[in-house]
């Protein structure tokens, strides 16, 4: 049996909220999505949440209240999943990519800033691993060169900069609730934000662009069953059954960072013995909710290592390709090379498994694995 790198944790407690709304009246665009929005919105800090049917779709959302339009200019990372390009690609950017910082793996606001030019729109930031990027330089360039400042907060629901909850450190936050996320509604994600405009346009997005307030409606007497759609959007309503079991996950979460961060404590002090390993680090003033354990190890032993644990029964993986690499990018004339510091990072990087079901034998399991992977 292989202990994955991430996975769900599932309760009595979860299982019971789906069945309850299971046999309800509402099973989507019911009450247990206000609850949830409205518990997110809080978690995060901010006003609004809009609950939507993924990360991606999160980002989709964002990219769309941003009103990003063909030829606009997005700026961002390449380490991460694609899905934080493509969100924009999907609107007809141009996708930038800028460096990341070596030691954290995120966006460096110093690259970040070199490629922002007077067609850039959004500069969109991840917290790779769950630790967040550094909010203030990115406000500070926001505000500077009139761009809204986007954090992908896919890995970092839980995470605090300055004692700040990630979701109000950004005009506007992504959330992804996948299995192997902080907290799951299965699939699923969140946009959160305290601008009132781009929430409005947020939700408008993920709900084909319907409107039904009669005093924003140009034909308002046509009849009672009226609606009418002003710009184009798309169906991405999470129902509530899903949001149930996100109110009922939102719960455990303090929990559930916890023991990530138990573990992250455990596998550092073992690795600190070896050498040319890397562990993940995060500033002083950041407290990550540590989605994933990103070790680095000696590129030329990168593959070695990563079977030789698969072959011990551990589950790792490695986060992540450099967006541009894959075909869709390099199609349009994207090179490699482009960020010798995030391929850097790429090359030598390994996820271990990090989730709040790991016993302390799992966690001994894994560092023994990863000791006899790299001493042999």
């Amino acid at each position: 049996m292989v202990l994955p790198y991430g996975r769900q944790s599932i309760s009595d407690e979860d299982v019971e909220a789906a069945v309850t709304t299971l046999r309800s009246d509402w099973l989507t665009t019911g009450p247990e999505v206000a609850k949830f929005e409205a518990a997110i919105a809080a978690r995060a800090g901010v006003p609004h949440a809009v609950s939507v049917t993924s990360g991606t779709a999160a980002l989709h959302v964002a990219y769309a209240a941003a009103d990003i339009q063909p030829g606009d200019e997005v700026v961002t990372t390449p380490l991460t999943f694609v899905a934080t390009a493509a969100g924009a690609a999907l609107h007809g950017a141009k996708i930038v990519f800028a460096d990341v910082d070596p030691v954290t793996g995120n966006l460096d606001p110093a690259a970040a800033e070199a490629a922002v030019t007077d067609r850039t729109r959004v500069v969109a930031a991840v917290d790779y691993a769950g630790v967040p990027v550094d909010a203030p330089a990115f406000r500070d360039l926001a505000s500077r060169k009139g761009v809204l400042f986007l954090e992908d907060a896919a890995h970092s629901i839980g995470s605090t900069l300055d004692g700040v909850p990630v979701g109000a450190l950004a005009d506007i936050t992504t959330y992804s609730f996948f299995p192997t996320k902080n907290m799951t509604t299965a699939e699923g994600g969140a946009v959160v934000t305290a601008n009132d405009e781009l929430a409005a346009r947020a939700r408008a997005f993920k709900n084909h662009g319907l409107v039904r307030e009669r005093e924003l409606m140009r034909y308002p007497d046509e009849g009672p069953w009226h609606q009418e759609v002003h710009s184009f959007g798309l169906n991405y309503r999470l129902p509530d059954v899903l949001c149930a079991v996100g109110t009922s996950q939102l719960e455990r979460l303090d929990q559930f960072v916890a023991r990530r961060a138990a573990v992250k404590a455990a596998y550092d002090a073992a690795f600190a013995e070896i050498a040319d390993v890397e562990v993940p680090f995060a500033p002083s003033n950041a407290a990550p909710a540590w989605h994933l354990y990103p070790l680095r190890v000696p590129a030329a032993r990168r593959r070695e290592i990563f079977e030789s644990l698969r072959e011990q029964g551990v589950g790792v993986q490695v986060n992540y390709i450099p967006a541009y690499w894959h075909p869709v990018f390099e199609d349009l004339g994207y090179k490699r090379g482009m960020c010798p510091v995030a391929e850097d990072y790429y090359a030598r990087e390994i996820s271990l498994p990090m989730f709040p079901g790991l016993t302390d034998g799992d966690v001994e399991f894994v560092i023994d694995s990863l000791r006899k992977a790299v001493t042999g």
